[in-house]
Order: structure tokens, then sequence, then C-alpha cells
């Protein structure tokens, strides 16, 4: 493989990772533009409980995730594999957890979550140039655990650390990347 060829590889596999790291962002900050950035309208998504297009899917998945005031997505290592110039398959493992309060003063309660992300993606010409997406996903729910009940995000004197309650867009803290 020449050296050209070598580079676009690499320069390909990482605008696939950082792909993966931005739909993890998006989806934590409820940034919906971004999290719509990250697939293809028309991708296929079989999440079980969903089965559509990716048009159809955001904001089904930006209303479930409004629904908590906490969420936290952690995906692994992501394998890649190029098929051609503009295709590839990916597979990562992904930790998610997700909080919510049934109301004022209540604790937060929660469950952790495990599963397998099997993507494929195309590079495709944008306004900007070509771009990675997803083409199509489905998820596998591997496991599930209930999480120990969490404080509300007022200041504690023992542990003073910010702690979010994300319910809508446009965190003062959140950075488009």
């Amino acid at each position: 493989m020449s050296m050209e060829a070598q580079l676009q590889e690499l320069l390909d596999r990482q605008a696939i990772n950082d792909l993966i790291a931005r739909y993890s962002r998006t989806l934590d900050w409820l940034d919906d533009a971004g999290q719509a950035g990250c697939y293809w309208p028309d991708a296929a998504i079989d999440y079980g409980f969903f089965k559509g297009t990716a048009a159809q899917f955001v904001p089904v998945v930006m209303q479930v995730e409004r629904s908590t005031g906490r969420r936290w997505h952690l995906l692994s290592s992501l394998a890649v594999k190029l098929t051609s110039a503009t295709t590839a398959e990916g597979e990562c493992y992904g930790i998610a957890c997700g909080f919510r309060r049934e109301g004022e003063g209540e604790p937060y309660r929660g469950n952790m979550y495990g599963g397998r992300y099997l993507d494929t993606f195309e590079k495709r010409p944008t306004e900007s140039g070509a771009e990675w997406r997803i083409a199509s996903r489905r998820y596998i729910m591997d496991w599930t655990m209930p999480m120990p009940d969490q404080p509300d995000a007022s200041p504690r004197a023992e542990f003073p650390l910010p702690m979010l309650d994300l319910r809508e867009s446009g965190h003062p803290d959140y950075r488009p990347m």
C-alpha cells in the first residue's frame, strides 16, 4: 500500500473514531443537531424498541434522553474495518447510565446498561467536503443493572463538585466540537 493510501486510511479511521466520540457527547449534552449529524438521515436504525430511519430515530432518542436529568454514555475503543474508500464496518461496546427524579427533593434513581453497537459507516459528499457518518446501526443490550440512588444537584460540603441536572439543550458548559 502506498504512503498516500496508508495516510488516507489513518485519516478515515480517525474521522470514524471522532464520529463515535461526537455521538456520545451530543447525546449527553442534548445537542439535537449534533446528534442528527452523526447519522445519514436515511440510515437504518434498530434499537429493538425502535426500527426505522435515523431521521425518525433522533427525535425519539432525544426525547428519551430529556426524560432523565442525568445521562452518561461511554463507548469503548472502536474496531473498524474499512471495506472500501467510502464504506466501513465498526463495532464497539458501550456503557450508559440514566438517572431520573420523580419529584423535587427526591433522589435520582436509575440504571446502568451495557451493550454493543454494530455499525456501518459511509463517507458521502457534503457541502463542506466528504464526511463519514453512521449509515446503519444495530444496538444489542447485553446487561442492565440498577444503580444506587444519587443525590440531587445541590452543592454538598463533603463532596463539593458541580453536578449537572441537564434536561434541555444549550447548557453554558457545552462546547460544540
